[in-house]
Parts: structure tokens; C-alpha cells; sequence
């Protein structure tokens, strides 16, 4: 299929029965999974203020996680409001020799069953099995 744009991150929203898609903007959009028809989109904000660069998306329930491109935070947003309801400090997974040779974080993926992702990104070493938890 064609569209125009850049896709940078795509999930299926099983009980919205639609794709979400992102595109390196501040925006989600919304496509109908046979045709890829764009069906509506939603900005997402971090605070009030559009937050730019969502990138790899992975769709849990009715949340979306996605990872901001060239950080190490992922998100959790709400795709009927757009809203930012969470943010998960990635930072300090690799080792500093790790991190050497590698890139951008850029992988995530809900483990099916469990509360738990698998993390990863760019030439990382590993692939990690977390637990995202509220600070203290």
C-alpha cells in the first residue's frame, strides 16, 4: 500500500479494530487496518506541549507505548486524548561498553500475557525483558 509521509512506528489496536501509525511527528494517526485508509489522527502532548519525534509504537491494551527517537525515554500515551500518562527513563540499561557500540533505543514490544516489554534499539547488544514501575 502508499501513502504519503514517512512511517516511522506502527500498531494494531485490536479492540479499536485500527492501525496507529507514526510518522516522526507530534501525531498518531489513525488507518483502517484492510484499505490503510488514514481514518483520523490526535497530537500527542507531554504537559500541554506537543511532543515531537514519537517514534516505534507498540500498542497494549487501549495505551500506546512508544520510545521519543535519539532519547532514552519511552511513553505511554492515551491515543482517544493524545495525552502523555507516563514516562519510562530507559537510561543506564547498557553498560558503558555497551553503549560504545551502540545506537539509538528503538525497539519495544509487549510481552503477550504479562506485564512486562521487551526492550531494545540500534546495534544494541541485547534485548531486554522489563517491568515498567512507578517512581518513588
Amino acid at each position: 500500500m502508499r501513502y504519503d509521509g514517512e512511517g516511522w512506528g506502527v500498531c494494531h489496536a485490536e479492540g479499536a479494530g485500527r492501525l496507529l501509525m507514526s510518522d516522526g511527528t507530534d501525531r498518531l494517526t489513525f488507518r483502517d487496518p484492510e484499505s490503510f485508509a488514514e481514518t483520523g489522527s490526535v497530537q500527542v502532548t507531554l504537559d500541554g506541549a506537543p511532543l515531537m519525534e514519537i517514534n516505534e509504537l507498540e500498542c497494549v491494551g487501549d495505551e500506546v507505548w512508544a520510545n521519543v527517537w535519539r532519547t532514552d525515554r519511552i511513553v505511554r500515551i492515551d491515543p482517544a486524548s493524545g495525552r502523555v500518562s507516563a514516562e519510562v527513563d530507559a537510561s543506564g540499561l547498557l553498560s558503558a561498553d555497551e553503549r560504545a557500540g551502540a545506537d539509538v533505543l528503538n525497539g519495544i514490544a509487549g510481552v503477550p500475557g504479562t506485564d512486562e516489554f521487551l526492550i531494545t534499539g540500534k546495534y544494541w547488544p541485547t534485548l531486554l525483558r522489563v517491568r515498567f514501575v512507578p517512581g518513588s
